[in-house]
């Protein structure tokens, strides 16, 4: 189970949408954008709704596709020579 939390934001003029969610929030994250969209009173629109949507599953696709050591920086050192040897 990940740990990680996950941003998405949407900057519009002076208003910022800020979602922060975990993996197992990602479904909750969805309806809330949604909610957003619905609401009369926030400049959040459907098609922004659908853009951050689309990001919100992107981050779930991305995260499957990479390995644990190359999502991780701290697992990346320099070579050796790297190091050691300037030219």
């Amino acid at each position: 189970m990940s740990k990680d939390i996950n941003v998405v934001a949407l900057v519009k003029g002076e208003e910022r949408y800020i979602f922060l969610f975990n993996d197992q929030k990602r479904s909750e994250t969805l309806r809330t954008l949604g909610r957003y969209a619905s609401n009369s009173r926030l400049s959040f629109s459907w098609h922004d709704a659908a853009v951050l949507s689309q990001k919100v599953r992107n981050s779930a696709q991305k995260e499957k596709t990479q390995s644990p050591a190359s999502a991780d920086p701290r697992n990346e050192f320099p070579e050796v020579e790297d190091l050691f040897f300037n030219d």
